[in-house]
């Protein structure tokens, strides 16, 4: 996995430095590797690799998209959700607001806006997308591309409690310091593969989420 990029600095994380940032480095371009099975998401970790390109061969692509949805507080936060405990895929897991891509949605924006619209109650009025992050690929077959957004505050939530339990905000500062990105491992078919966990207060973030909120990082504030 990709090393840690220092930052002496780490703890200050500024609003308008952030969406600057944000701005100048990604973009709306739908990469190939969310429908086409061939295109292997790239994760900086062999053994996770390996793991996406197997999978890639089992079972269908699952397109998915996802809103990082970045609340212009004057110490910027990030809004996560903790899914509902019944579901198939990810239950009780610290997620993003997001989900399938369905062929009604006219793009991966469409969708998360969509989604984030029906778990939580985030209303498009007060989101400003700024671009796409990196494609993500997980052990389920999901492909999610990740819409990063500008929130503005003064929204009201309303949650949907059949698809989430609770909505919550994190502070961009903890979640961009590596200093917070733990380094795991589990076993794959006898590979060892690794994956970030960046546990807050009561919250475990890890896996996909965690793993997104690491390429954030490298993304928006690496070299």
């Amino acid at each position: 996995m990709n090393k840690p990029i220092p930052r002496s600095d780490a703890a200050v994380f500024r609003a308008a430095d952030f969406f600057a940032l944000s701005r100048a480095k990604l973009g709306f371009d739908v990469p190939p590797g969310l429908y086409d099975p061939n295109v292997i998401p790239a994760s900086g970790d062999p053994g996770t690799d390996k793991m996406l390109e197997i999978i890639a061969r089992e079972q269908p692509v699952r397109p998915a998209a996802v809103l990082i949805a970045v609340v212009d507080h004057p110490e910027p936060t990030i809004l996560l959700t903790q899914r509902s405990a019944h579901l198939n895929d990810h239950a009780g897991q610290i997620a993003f607001p997001g989900g399938k891509i369905d062929a009604t949605d006219s793009s991966p924006l469409d969708a998360a806006l969509r989604e984030a619209e029906e778990e939580v109650g985030l209303s498009r009025d007060f989101v400003e997308p700024i671009g796409y992050l990196d494609l993500y690929g997980t052990a389920f077959g999901f492909r999610i591309l990740p819409t990063v957004a500008r929130v503005r505050p003064g929204f009201a939530l309303s949650i949907n409690h059949s698809e989430v339990d609770d909505a919550f905000e994190v502070p961009l500062s903890f979640l961009m310091n590596p200093a917070n990105h733990q380094v795991h491992s589990k076993e794959f078919r006898g590979m060892e593969r690794f994956y970030y966990a960046m546990p807050f207060a009561e919250r475990y973030i890890w896996g996909a989420t965690a793993g997104m909120l690491r390429v954030l990082y490298e993304r928006i504030y690496g070299s």
